[in-house]
């Protein structure tokens, strides 16, 4: 286990802003299987959110860094999953959101 007490600044704010990053779609995605529905929201910011999470995560990659990697992944996951999501017909996202979550 790392040492706490002895990590530099830079990865502590780089720690804070993965963890901030990828948390930040997680009430959004689960607010839309919850109300079974992406009303509202844009598809065209979701469509270069994806694009954008996709070139960090490919950066990363060319880079070999993976503290770049696997939160823009992670991201890219999530805001994939929205994205998809708004596109679908919403008969089809209240089934995804249904088999998620069938007690909603």
């Amino acid at each position: 286990m790392p040492d706490l007490a002895n990590l530099d600044p830079v990865t502590i704010v780089g720690t804070v802003g993965a963890i901030a990053s990828v948390s930040s779609f997680t009430p959004q995605a689960w607010k839309t299987i919850k109300a079974r529905s992406t009303e509202g929201l844009s598809a065209v910011m979701y469509g270069l959110t994806c694009l954008s999470f996709a070139s960090w995560t490919t950066f990363g990659i060319l880079k070999g860094e993976w503290t770049l990697i696997i939160p823009n992944a992670l991201c890219l996951a999530l805001a994939l999953f929205i994205f998809v999501l708004i596109l679908l017909p919403q008969h089809k996202t209240e089934a995804v959101a249904e088999t998620i979550d069938p007690t909603a």
